[in-house]
């Protein structure tokens, strides 16, 4: 039997900071080819996103992308 569709068209966004340290430069990478399941997945290593990287936010959808970029000033 054929499997359901495993990805959908919305875009994972993931806003984190470079460390944990107070002045550390606030990011957001925004994941259009994977599953959201494999974004938050703990040990899976994602491009871009640093292993001692603190993530803030993780939302699922192109309004999202817009919502982060104004409350973090990216």
């Amino acid at each position: 039997m054929a499997r359901g569709k495993l990805y959908t068209d919305d875009p994972v966004v993931v806003v984190f900071k470079t460390s944990n340290r107070s002045n550390a430069q606030t990011k957001m990478k925004v994941f259009k080819n994977r599953n959201v399941d494999e974004v938050i997945d703990e040990n899976s290593k994602l491009p871009g996103i640093p292993e001692a990287a603190v993530w803030l936010e993780v939302g699922v959808g192109e309004s999202f992308i817009q919502k982060y970029n104004l409350k973090y000033k990216l």
